[in-house]
């Protein structure tokens, strides 16, 4: 079955007790971390690409918050 694709994705952003940041996806089993904002957005890109390797399904816009 095809899935048909999502416009947007959003994370929920936290800080981490053991320092950094956290980000999870509220729809999807994505999750990841990172040291500071910026690299947790690289992060955050590079997980959507793992999770949807097809373009095609890929969300147009990812939000943080």
């Amino acid at each position: 079955m095809e899935r048909l694709a999502m416009t947007e994705i959003v994370f929920l952003v936290e800080d981490d007790p053991d320092g950094g940041y956290t980000a999870v996806a509220l729809t999807e089993s994505i999750f990841t971390q990172a040291d500071d904002i910026e690299t947790l957005q690289e992060m955050v890109r590079d997980a959507v690409h793992c999770h949807f390797p097809n373009e095609e399904n890929r969300p147009r816009i990812i939000l943080l918050k």
